[in-house]
């Protein structure tokens, strides 16, 4: 298999803040029990200029991974449970009822091997890609098929639930006005000043204002505030494919450069992205002692 290639197919198919009614609209929970999604839509349209029974409703689902990484080299491939940690993101995002389609990208024709012999389709993109983003849009163009949506799934998440991949789905079919939607859930006190756990603050009606890597919002004690409901970022997000397209084009900005964060590209050009609350309490792994905090949160709940 050759970098360069587009498409490999294993098979030839894939399956609160505020007390009144306009804080609380954005607030999403009890996803784990499949409760519906509730979102506010835009008032305005960015990227469609037409809103239909069928907006965004073509939905594909990419996985970014690749092998090299400053904190965790080969990380993909990681054993979970005696299963590679992308077999596993794989498997959870098979039962996300949204997605027409699942792939996964990679530049490493090692990660390929392994997703082509579990059953998952494979989209070979280059190593010039420096972020998931632009692995997801590089995969978007060597589709033979057109999407509205793709939604970026985090190889390093083996317990997302699918659940949220619909939540994020519908969210961004809720609002026109926005070329991007993602999920945070509560921030853990002990995360707090954990720079691989990024946070984030929201509007009132459930659009991103930043994403940080430090506490946000720092209040003046310089304490971490025991009743104020810090939030999490998860990595799952959706994005207009028009958008995704001419995302690698944007220059990268201050802010996305000085938190190494991909999505402040996105707020920093003037974008809207719609954000949804979800109950979450299961980390990616970002580093190799992660691996064994998922894996006993697995024994816990009898995942094989």
């Amino acid at each position: 298999m050759s970098p360069t290639s587009s498409t490999t197919s294993a098979s030839s198919s894939s399956s609160s803040f505020g007390s009144n009614s306009t804080t609380s609209s954005w607030l999403v929970h009890g996803l784990l029990s499949g409760a519906a999604i509730a979102a506010a839509a835009g008032a305005y349209v960015v990227i469609s200029t037409r809103r239909s029974a069928k907006f965004r409703s073509r939905v594909v689902g990419i996985i970014p991974a690749r092998f090299s990484s400053s904190r965790f080299q080969g990380k993909p491939l990681v054993p979970i449970l005696g299963k590679p940690m992308i077999q596993r993101t794989w498997e959870r995002a098979k039962l996300a009822t949204s997605l027409n389609k699942l792939f996964v990208a990679t530049d490493d024709e090692r990660i390929a091997e392994i997703c082509l012999g579990f059953g998952a389709d494979v989209i070979m993109t280059s190593e010039s890609c420096r972020n998931g983003t632009e692995r997801c849009s590089e995969a978007l163009q060597k589709l033979r098929k057109k999407f509205d949506i793709v939604v970026n799934i985090q190889g390093d998440e083996p317990l997302m639930e699918p659940e949220i991949i619909d939540g994020v789905v519908k969210a961004l079919q809720a609002a026109p006005d926005a070329v991007f939607s993602t999920a945070v859930t509560s921030l853990k006190p002990e995360d707090a000043s954990d720079p691989n756990r990024v946070k984030c603050v929201v509007d009132t009606h459930g659009y991103a204002i930043y994403f940080s890597r430090g506490l946000i919002p720092y209040n003046k004690s310089g304490k971490v505030n025991p009743h104020f409901p810090y939030l999490l970022h998860l990595g799952i997000q959706s994005y207009d494919a028009q958008f995704l397209k001419i995302y690698p084009e944007l220059s990268s900005t201050p802010l996305q450069l000085e938190e190494d964060l991909e999505q402040l590209k996105v707020l920093e050009n003037g974008y809207k992205m719609k954000v949804i609350k979800v109950d979450h309490d299961a980390h990616g792994v970002d580093t190799p002692k992660d691996v064994e905090k998922i894996e006993s949160l697995m024994r816990e709940r009898n995942l094989s």
